[in-house]
């Protein structure tokens, strides 16, 4: 017997190809499938007569088949199954090109709705490519599937169409439909006019209408965000019962700390420092997200609560996601803290330093029993440092770059004591409009620096058209003859070559060169951009190549020859978008501009500008798109980070910004992510089931969803 748990490989009708394509788009089980959401809607609900269709428009009509042909044009290779349908008002022919399997389908007699666009060709009008469903005589709308009725488009993927789809889901839904569980406490559904769970679902899937099939969607996209704010807020309240070590303020040694800076701390720096230390007073965890632009000063505001740490007589660990960074982390605080009498150990896969008043390699071992002796007050490395074999004596605040999903389980790694757990402090340069904010990092509680250092000029942003290259490039010349740096960004590594996705087995040879023309003309290269500006533009200046398929090692090394000016002109991947620090680098050129998003482009122009010398940010297009133009002038007109991470959001959703399409959440949950009021809503929501229900033991089918999704979503 078949239960919403049931494999999809044991559904009738779903042989192995399919199920491979099923598993591509995240659906494993029967009730996946039935979850599964159209992404919108064809309208063929009205049937007309054939006597009234026009050409160029689309229609829905009945008829009985009075032909059936299969022709091959052996020229191209192409297969044509035409058919002519009639009705009481007339009749008319319809075409399908390389479908030859539709002639079996087909059966003089027999009753068909077809959908489509009408064309005109030299035999009259016809439908080119229709969809198309057999009927019974006496079928009625509401009981088609494929046409006759507003028809469900789904997200698709190779080899796994929509029609397919809908003759898997329907009879799925009949089975279903009195044994679909509603999730939702009742109090909530009346409160929020939410459609009760086995209406919602055949609603969106065979609407009755459109408002029904957008009653439909509200419903699921409230049930995702609450589960997705459950799923968040139950780490909240697991952190709130762990303990965690109280680290009060000194507020003389903040002072001095203040006073020793080479510069003046912004208001925003000094709020989130004085929001961080009184976190670190509190005996339960911090969970804090630090959210500043590119060159806002995080790293320090970070430090300064670590000296109050130290100074209690604990021990703080800063993590980054590369070497790289680790590097640059290890520097700026050892800098920092150098007047202070604090140990800074650097830990990476091939080196280890410690700082004592002065600095000494040493073996990796050695740095290990310092650490575990407490000998070491700040250890910074890459996320390696939570792996096995690595004891700290008082370990009491943590410290991550960009990897803000750290959760207790992974703190708890860190340490011995099984009484208490670190304060975490997560830094990211990415800027979060507040929707998104609210949801997805939901467990954190949020500090923003939003004010620049006041030394800093504001970056000047100039989208170059073909005509105006040669131009820019005199400029960028001018640029490294006065020792200055510059960066080129180029959306690939190489070019690539067609894939199957693009080529059929009846692709010409004229076709696949086209094709391969496009790729060629259209996608900037990093390889093929060193070459170009390395022998015909730059043959006098020191160009180098970057990107993410070289070795760590080669990288680093890369990196530091550009930032020490033995490279005067750095290519790149996206792999240089967080966190490089090189003040000497003033332009910032982006190949192909309009691939990326707004936030993704203020991410690479925050490279430059890290000085009080005035940077330059080239914004390279061919496009002629007026939606890519809009975002780019958007660029050019804010320097603000938070600004173009909300436009960004209104015009490329939030999947594709924070990776969250990665995390198992399904397209409804994704819209419903830009709807600042329903994410509003369903915080509260979750709030107040878990204020009255924390452990959700009276809502068993709430829990048990949230279970499964907080392993889709993989919170850590």
């Amino acid at each position: 017997m078949l239960t919403l748990d049931t494999p999809v490989e044991l559904v009738p009708k779903i042989g192995q190809n399919y199920q491979k394509r099923l598993k591509k788009l995240g659906i494993h089980t029967i009730e996946d499938l039935l979850l599964y959401i159209p992404s919108r809607y064809e309208d063929f609900s009205d049937v007309v007569d054939i006597s009234k269709v026009k050409v160029g428009y689309s229609f829905c009509v009945k008829g009985k088949i009075l032909e059936v042909k299969h022709t091959r044009t052996y020229r191209k290779w192409m297969d044509i199954v035409e058919i002519v349908i009639e009705d009481d008002s007339g009749s008319i022919r319809a075409v399908w090109f390389n479908q030859p399997y539709l002639a079996k389908t087909f059966k003089e007699d027999d009753f068909v709705c077809l959908a489509g666009k009408i064309s005109l060709g030299k035999e009259g009008l016809y439908f080119n490519n229709p969809v198309h469903e057999r009927l019974d005589e006496l079928t009625e709308s509401h009981s088609m599937t494929h046409t006759g009725r507003i028809v469900p488009i789904y997200p698709e993927t190779r080899g796994l169409t929509s029609r397919w789809l809908r003759y898997i889901i329907k009879p799925l839904l009949v089975d279903f439909y009195n044994k679909f569980p509603e999730i939702l406490p009742k109090e909530v559904l009346k409160k929020y006019k939410l459609l009760e769970a086995k209406k919602a679902l055949w609603q969106v899937h065979f609407p009755d209408s459109f408002e029904s099939a957008d009653a439909a969607k509200a419903k699921f996209s409230f049930e995702e965000l609450l589960l997705l704010q459950l799923a968040i807020l139950k780490e909240k309240f697991k952190l709130i019962q762990k303990k965690a070590v109280s680290c009060p303020m000194d507020s003389e040694l903040m002072k001095k700390f203040t006073k020793s800076l080479p510069f003046q701390l912004t208001d925003s720096q000094k709020q989130c420092s004085f929001q961080i230390l009184m976190d670190l007073e509190k005996e339960i965890p911090m969970s804090r997200l630090l959210e500043g632009d590119v060159g806002s000063g995080k790293t320090v505001v970070a430090t300064m609560s670590a000296l109050n740490v130290v100074k209690k007589g604990h021990q703080v660990v800063f993590m980054a996601p590369t070497e790289i960074l680790a590097n640059q982390h290890y520097k700026t605080i050892k800098d920092l803290l150098s007047n202070f009498n604090v140990s800074v150990g650097l830990l990476t896969g091939k080196e280890a330093i410690i700082f004592r008043k002065e600095e000494f390699k040493t073996k990796r071992q050695t740095l290990l029993e310092d650490l575990k002796n407490g000998q070491i007050d700040v250890l910074v490395g890459t996320h390696a440092l939570i792996q096995k074999g690595i004891e700290f004596k008082s370990l009491v605040f943590v410290v991550v770059d960009e990897q803000h999903r750290f959760g207790v389980e992974q703190r708890s790694k860190l340490i011995k004591s099984k009484g208490s757990i670190p304060h975490l402090l997560s830094m990211t340069a990415t800027p979060i409009p507040r929707t998104l904010a609210l949801t997805i990092y939901g467990d954190l509680d949020l500090s923003i620096i939003k004010e620049m250092p006041k030394n800093r000029k504001p970056i000047k942003t100039i989208i170059v058209e073909p005509i105006q290259r040669n131009d820019a490039y005199n400029f960028i010349r001018k640029e490294v003859k006065g020792g200055k740096g510059v960066f080129v960004i180029c959306p690939r590594i190489e070019i690539k070559q067609p894939n199957e996705d693009e080529l059929n087995h009846s692709t010409s040879v004229q076709q696949y060169n086209k094709i391969k023309s496009k790729i060629f003309s259209d996608v900037k290269a990093v390889k093929e951009e060193y070459e170009i500006l390395s022998k015909d533009v730059f043959p006098d200046l020191k160009v180098a190549m970057l990107h993410g398929k070289m070795k760590p090692k080669e990288k680093e090394q890369i990196m530091l020859d550009f930032k020490n000016g033995d490279a005067d002109i750095l290519i790149s991947t996206s792999v240089i978008e967080v966190g490089i620090d090189v003040p000497r680098a003033t332009v910032m050129m982006i190949e192909g501009a309009e691939r990326f998003g707004l936030s993704q482009l203020h991410q690479f122009r925050g490279r430059v500008g890290r000085s009080d010398i005035q940077s330059y940010c080239f914004l390279f297009t061919t496009s002629p798109d007026q939606l890519n133009r809009k975002r780019l002038k958007a660029l050019v007109a804010s320097n603000n980070g938070f600004e173009l991470a909300q436009k960004d959001l209104e015009i490329r959703g939030p999947g594709q910004l924070y990776g969250t399409s990665q995390w198992g959440i399904g397209d409804i949950a994704m819209q419903g992510l830009g709807n600042i009021f329903l994410v509003e809503k369903t915080q509260q929501v979750a709030k107040e089931i878990l204020k009255e229900d924390p452990e959700l033991k009276n809502h068993p089918l709430l829990r048990e969803r949230v279970d499964k999704f907080s392993e889709k979503i993989h919170l850590e």
